[in-house]
């Protein structure tokens, strides 16, 4: 975990993006200070008017009155399904709830309580119902009514978006309120609502049970006739039939049919195991007594299996006595006779077996046929009498039928007969409303207070904002961190009100020791900068024309004069003011006459406008001023001058308007740019950098012009240096004096 830290650490990419990532909260809060005064006063004025406002409003009572909702209600019989109610559902309370709300119970408290002439619902007429009423083309009593009726309408829907139902949680009761700006008013609408909701629920139940009681008592006649009717016919049905115990008798014939099925059966089965029996004798004949008793049918036979034994014992009588006597013994002989004796009478036997068989089964079928001629009378006669069976029965359920409606709407009738009189309300109140002592609304100590803190807020998210929109150089470090330029210092706001001519020589002027503290900074700085190098050039332009460029090429002068001999040149020979600053006539000869060979250079030259400074005011405009510019004379003036002067500063033309200070920047040992505080945007001034660097000029940095020291010193100490150390310096001038 440590090396990998480490790593992140010395990753130069991490680091950047950690240092993107932290928010700077001084830039956040400077602006803030800045206009802080500004927030106050944007605060307070709002808090004025919303105080003025709240003051202004009517204050509104509320009154409450507390119901409790009857879940299960006193009956002295139960008739719920009357009336619909199924009280032990979550839906019944709120149905209430709503029922309270309804536009009906609204309009009843509103005219019961008469309140369309009540004060609080005065209502103003309209400019639309003015111009109506001016109209004489529409009859009178017509826009009258509907006018009226609009009026009531209108009335009722602002007295119901006053009316507040809010059941509590988890209970049966209900808080109805009402807000007003009558106290006595809001407490007896409150009431009324209660009265009216409990009173209209009693009113629907009198009149469903009024109502129910009108229909049973009309029904009850005509299932009385009907109830009469099914029990003639039923009783007429049975005198036809002779009918006394149709159950009984019908549960007879179907035991006597379950009998006669059953004995079918079995004669069925015997006939047809008789006839397979014969058929097989048919199929061998009754002579072949051999084949016939290998049937199972013969051999399973009793008589049969009692003769077989026979036969078979003297057979083994016979094979016994063969081993002993010849065949002429007489004991064999009368042992043959025997056998023959037997085996005859087995075939006699099966004979008879046979016989018997053909017999039973003639019997067999003859039975059956008879069984199968009384199954068939007696099915007819159960047939018929079922049929009676049914439409006995079918009468029997018409007369149950009828009777249980009619007993069902008798008794349903006797109970709105008891219940017509007596029925406890749906709800009762457990409070009663009471006239409120305070209003509820408006708080106006609560919307003063949240009126000041948003107001507040907000100026302070205005200026944020503003801040955020605003993308103009407004500090030195605004300077090096934005434009990536050197900060050569700062030349300070005047005076509100400050003469002209006070303003461009305030570096004279005692009473303003920092503007002449602040010059003198960016003379040092130019001269740290030019160290082992030439600087007898410097050029002075801008973004944009009223920059303060002149002034600051005049101060940068004016320090450089205390040193040094001192040459201005004014080369913004399209809109030239230096020598209007300095007192000059307009047609004093300066840089164009020189450029185009029309006079002398000593002539072009005013001495001494200051101490130890000279200027070179820019002359007679020019036609072509660029081109003068451009032409080699302008660089051997500048050779020439360099002899005579060890300081040159040249006022040149904004870079966005012309290109006159782009080809003079090549020219010159320094290039320094004039910045109006809190006014040049900054894409402006990076695009005059660029230029002046792809033009070859030596860009020493920035000076920012009109700079409000005042605000600055809040939050950058340093601004106030100057002035500090020029204060003390003075107090000690004055106490040696």
């Amino acid at each position: 975990m440590t090396s990998q830290a480490n790593v992140l650490m010395n990753d130069p990419n991490h680091a950047q993006q950690t240092n993107e990532q932290v928010i700077d909260l001084r830039k956040l809060i400077k602006p803030v200070m800045q206009s802080k005064w500004r927030i106050i006063a944007f605060a307070l004025l709002i808090t004025a008017l919303t105080t003025f406002v709240v003051f202004s409003l009517t204050p509104i009572f509320k009154s409450t009155a507390t119901l409790l909702i009857e879940a299960e209600q006193a009956r002295a019989i139960k008739i719920e399904e009357v009336y619909g109610i199924n009280s032990g559902q979550q839906e019944y309370y709120l149905t209430q709830f709503e029922i309270i709300k309804s536009r009906s119970i609204a309009e009843r408290v509103f005219t019961d309580l008469d309140l369309m002439n009540h004060p609080s619902f005065e209502v103003k007429p309209s400019i639309l119902s003015q111009v109506q009423q001016m109209l004489d083309f529409l009859p009178l009593g017509q826009n009258e009514a509907v006018s009226d009726a609009v009026k009531k309408q209108m009335m009722v829907d602002a007295f119901m978006e006053d009316i507040n139902v809010s059941p509590v949680r988890k209970t049966q009761l209900v808080n109805v309120s009402y807000d007003s700006s009558d106290p006595e008013l809001a407490a007896r609408v409150a009431n009324a609502i209660g009265d009216a909701y409990i009173l209209s629920q009693l009113e629907a139940k009198m009149g469903m049970t009024n109502k129910a009681n009108t229909w049973l008592g009309g029904r009850l006649e005509d299932l009385r006739l009907k109830l009469d009717s099914s029990e003639q016919k039923l009783e007429q049905f049975r005198t036809q039939n002779g009918l006394v115990d149709v159950e009984g008798v019908t549960a007879l014939d179907a035991k006597e049919l379950e009998r006669l099925s059953d004995e079918i059966t079995v004669a069925r089965s015997n006939k047809t195991q008789a006839e397979s029996f014969l058929a097989v004798v048919r199929k061998y004949g009754k002579s072949d007594i051999s084949r016939l008793e290998s049937l199972p049918e013969v051999t399973s036979h009793i008589s049969i299996q009692n003769v077989k034994k026979e036969v078979v014992l003297v057979e083994r009588k016979v094979a016994e006595l063969k081993q002993v006597y010849g065949p002429k013994h007489p004991t064999m002989i009368g042992a043959n006779a025997e056998l023959k004796i037997v085996q005859e009478n087995l075939r006699i036997q099966i004979g008879r077996l046979v016989q018997g068989i053909e017999d039973e089964a003639q019997s067999a079928t003859q039975k059956l046929q008879s069984l199968e001629a009384q199954f068939n009378k007696s099915k007819g006669a159960f047939q018929n009498l079922s049929s009676v069976d049914t439409d006995y029965r079918r009468l029997l359920r018409e007369v149950a039928t009828n009777r249980q409606l009619f007993e069902s709407f008798l008794s349903r009738q006797k109970e709105t007969e008891v219940t017509g009189d007596f029925d406890s309300p749906v709800a009762r109140f457990t409070d009663r409303a009471v006239m409120s002592l305070e209003p509820i609304k408006p708080k106006k100590k609560l919307i003063v207070v949240l009126a000041f803190v948003a107001s507040l807020g907000l100026g302070i998210v205005l200026v944020l904002v503003f801040d955020s929109m605003n993308d103009t150089i407004k500090s030195t470090a605004d300077v090096e961190q934005i434009l990536a330029q050197r900060a050569l210092g700062y030349i300070p706001k005047a005076p509100k009100k400050s003469a002209f001519e006070k303003i461009n020589f305030a570096f004279f002027d005692p009473e303003q020791r920092l503007h002449a503290e602040s010059v003198r900074s960016i003379r040092t700085s130019l001269s740290l900068l030019a160290i082992g190098e030439p600087l007898s050039v410097i050029e002075v332009t801008s973004s944009f024309p009223n920059e303060g460029k002149t002034a600051v090429s005049m101060n940068i002068a004016f320090a450089y004069s205390a040193m040094e001999k001192v040459l201005i040149i004014d080369a913004d020979m399209r809109k030239p003011n230096m020598g209007m600053r300095f007192g000059l006539p307009s047609f004093q000869h300066g840089l164009a006459n020189y450029l185009t060979g029309t006079d002398a250079l000593a002539q072009c030259i005013v001495k001494d406008v200051k101490p130890n400074v000279d200027l070179m005011p820019a002359g007679a405009v020019p036609l072509n001023p660029l081109e003068l510019l451009s032409s080699p004379k302008f660089a051997e003036l500048l050779a020439e001058l360099k002899g005579q002067y060890s300081k040159i500063i040249i006022d040149t033309p904004p870079v966005h308007a012309v290109s006159d200070a782009l080809v003079m920047s090549a020219h010159c040992d320094a290039v320094v740019a004039v910045v109006k505080t809190g006014h040049t945007r900054t894409d402006a001034i990076k695009l005059t950098l660029a230029k002046l660097t792809q033009a070859r000029g030596k860009v020493f940095g920035v000076v920012l012009n009109q700079f409000n020291t005042d605000e600055a010193r809040q939050y950058y100490g340093q601004y106030g240096y100057y002035q500090a150390y020029g204060q003390d310096a003075a107090d000690t001038d004055g106490k040696s004096a």
